[in-house]
């Protein structure tokens, strides 16, 4: 097997309307398609980010909830990177999301800091440069 890259990253929200704004008007994301699939009662929502196709976004009727966090089996947390970790917490304040306070990676002492999507997915920021 080869694999030349990650494709796409599927999350399945609870609220579809909260968490489209959250993932493009609070993190930046870009709307590439959406669709609306009357079979399942469900949207899709594909997300990029600077131009680079990273998420599907997905509603379905009455979905279970996340069974722990951070440590349920399954994904852990989704991880961006960013230039300057302050500024971002910062903004995120602004939009009333709260972080964890600043850790530094013990391995290349770099800052990195949590916080939660609408559905409690936990999410972290790491400083890149």
């Amino acid at each position: 097997m080869e694999i030349v890259n990650l494709h796409h990253i599927a999350i399945i929200c609870s609220n579809y309307e909260v968490s489209k704004q959250f993932y493009t008007e609070i993190l930046g994301f870009t709307i590439e398609n959406e669709v609306y699939r009357e079979e399942r009662q469900s949207y899709k929502l594909d997300l990029s980010l600077n131009g680079t196709y990273l998420i599907e976004l997905f509603s379905f009727p009455n979905p279970p909830k996340r069974p722990t966090r951070p440590e349920a089996t399954g994904l852990r947390h989704l991880a961006f990177g960013v230039k300057n970790i302050e500024k971002e917490i910062s903004y995120l304040n602004t939009k009333n999301i709260t972080t964890e306070p600043i850790r530094r990676d013990e391995h290349t002492g770099k800052k990195f800091t949590f916080f939660e999507d609408p559905d409690r997915l936990p999410i972290e920021l790491y400083e890149a440069e």
